[in-house]
């Protein structure tokens, strides 16, 4: 349950349109349902302003379905992160109003009713187009937590007048999440052309020397620019989150 929900069912025992016990049935789930092999976090919304956030890596299907489960119950918006293309589909099955997004390799519900509650523009700018999949989680974790999102890619330091040309919306964004593999030099020179936050994404994108993305991280955590801010290799998800809650409004 979200905040409003809580005060429209508060409202209606009020007015006498909802019973004591009946008020108590829907709120017998918080804070959290035990399902033997989870403990699914109905208090996450209240707590922290969006659901638990289904990381599907690891589990069975049988399980992400009692999971999801649980959550369409009280949920209007549900993330899946790291999700596969085959137990996807079956899942899209069970669930006929999921959307699975293959770049980002993540399931949402009701994405298109997230609507935008932040303050301003997060602007999602990768290097290369093989950091896709890291920047378009990213993108879509921002998207369903309620944020106007834009996205730029294949605008990496090889070719940097490519980013320049991209000066009207270096100057409207009000977070920026910037995705680079190899060296990680992007979010330095982005972090010197705005006066805004920067999420660096370090990504697994490179070769031998990279390690992995050792080195875009290393990289990005001695950036000069002091705007910048670092998330762990290719964690698209925890920069997303954290752009969303910079630019929420309350």
């Amino acid at each position: 349950m979200d905040p409003r929900e809580i005060i429209k069912l508060l409202t209606e025992v009020q007015a006498g349109r909802l019973s004591p016990a009946e008020a108590q049935e829907r709120l017998q789930h918080l804070p959290f349902e035990n399902l033997g092999f989870a403990h699914v976090d109905h208090h996450r919304h209240l707590r922290q302003g969006f659901p638990e956030v289904v990381f599907a890596a690891g589990k069975s299907l049988e399980q992400l379905q009692a999971i999801l489960t649980a959550l369409i119950r009280r949920s209007p918006q549900i993330l899946v992160t790291r999700l596969e293309a085959a137990p996807a589909q079956q899942l899209q099955e069970i669930f006929p109003g999921a959307v699975y997004h293959p770049a980002a390799q993540v399931l949402t519900f009701g994405l298109d009713q997230a609507g935008d509650r932040g303050k301003g523009l997060i602007l999602v700018i990768s290097a290369g187009t093989s950091d896709l999949p890291v920047a378009e989680e990213a993108r879509i974790t921002a998207q369903i937590m309620g944020n106007r999102v834009e996205a730029i890619h294949d605008v990496g330091v090889a070719g940097l007048h490519r980013l320049l040309a991209y000066k009207e919306k270096l100057t409207a964004a009000a977070v920026f999440i910037v995705v680079a593999g190899m060296e990680g030099a992007l979010p330095s020179v982005i972090g010197g052309l705005v006066p805004r936050p920067v999420i660096a994404v370090p990504t697994s994108i490179g070769y031998g020397a990279s390690f992995g993305g050792l080195a875009a991280l290393l990289g990005m955590l001695n950036s000069c620019a002091s705007n910048v801010a670092v998330v762990n290799i290719d964690n698209g998800f925890g920069a997303g989150y954290i752009a969303a809650l910079i630019n929420r409004r309350d």
